[in-house]
């Protein structure tokens, strides 16, 4: 039996109010590493909050997120927990919307959206680029200030996994897990179990409804440990986010976060039931 306590997350992230929001990250990794998590998964740009808007092409925006960054690494938070933390990158003059997975004070992995949202309520093309280089990882230069901080130069940055001695962990951001080619296809066919998704997701009726059947349909495809996490309440903007962190395995549901609660879902999965599906695929 191998057994993987995660921990997925309900923010009140507001735009721009990085103290808040800085605060609100430390408590739920705090939590979650209290309840005995080894992966903690949060919601899209949780650091800045979504609904920036304008405000992520000013440099300063990214620049404010690494900081916020480098004051989690600073502490032991991060100590013997995995945590996906969602932020703006730049990267070679592009800036991307990215999930930074950390752990033991360093960083393991960027990894870009590859799919913007650029319907209805959002315009993320307005601000991001897509990563366009399904695949592949390259070396990403840490911002001096915080290399210097965390003793750490580089990072991988791209469309990967992080495969540990006995499991791979992998991310889907908000709007890839509505398309038809979501990364968690590939990624399950190179042996991933556990799947994060970091969401920015703005509440609508009905609109659970369809996100649970499509991570219920990306688990019953590919098997696995799906990890929702959205970001919950106003922002500043127009709109309402939430409300949804879950837990699906094998198609099951097995945590779904009361609505419209602030919070950190903490639940137990047994990785080493997941092995026998795979070998079906």
């Amino acid at each position: 039996m191998r057994l993987l306590k995660v921990a997925t997350c309900n923010l009140n992230q507001w735009a721009m109010d990085f103290e808040s929001n800085l605060e609100h990250i430390k408590k739920s990794i705090f939590k979650a590493k209290a309840e005995g998590a080894a992966l903690r998964v949060g919601s899209e740009l949780e650091i800045t909050g979504y609904g920036c808007e304008d405000h992520f092409l000013e440099p300063d925006t990214t620049s404010h997120a690494w900081e916020c960054l480098k004051d989690i690494l600073a502490e032991d938070l991060t100590e013997g927990i995995l945590c996906s933390i969602g932020m703006p990158v730049e990267h070679c003059g592009v800036r991307y919307n990215c999930q930074v997975f950390c752990l033991n004070q360093k960083i393991l992995l960027i990894r870009p959206k590859l799919c913007l949202a650029n319907d209805g309520n959002y315009r993320e093309l307005r601000w991001f680029s897509s990563w366009k280089n399904r695949r592949q990882l390259v070396q990403y230069n840490i911002p001096d200030s915080i290399s210097d901080a965390i003793s750490q130069k580089t990072v991988p940055f791209g469309d990967g996994y992080l495969s540990f001695a006995d499991i791979k962990i992998a991310a889907e951001t908000c709007e890839e897990l509505f398309t038809p080619d979501s990364p968690h296809i590939g990624l399950a066919l190179n042996g991933v179990e556990v799947f994060t998704n970091g969401s920015g997701s703005h509440h609508q009726l009905r609109k659970l409804n369809t996100r649970l059947e499509l991570i219920q349909s990306a688990t019953y495809k590919s098997g696995g440990v799906y990890i929702y996490s959205n970001q919950q309440g106003c922002d500043g903007g127009r709109l309402y986010y939430g409300p949804l962190s879950a837990r699906m395995e094998e198609a099951r549901l097995f945590d779904l976060d009361k609505c419209f609660r602030f919070d950190v879902v903490v639940a137990l999965n047994d990785v080493q039931l997941l092995w026998g599906d795979f070998g079906e695929l």
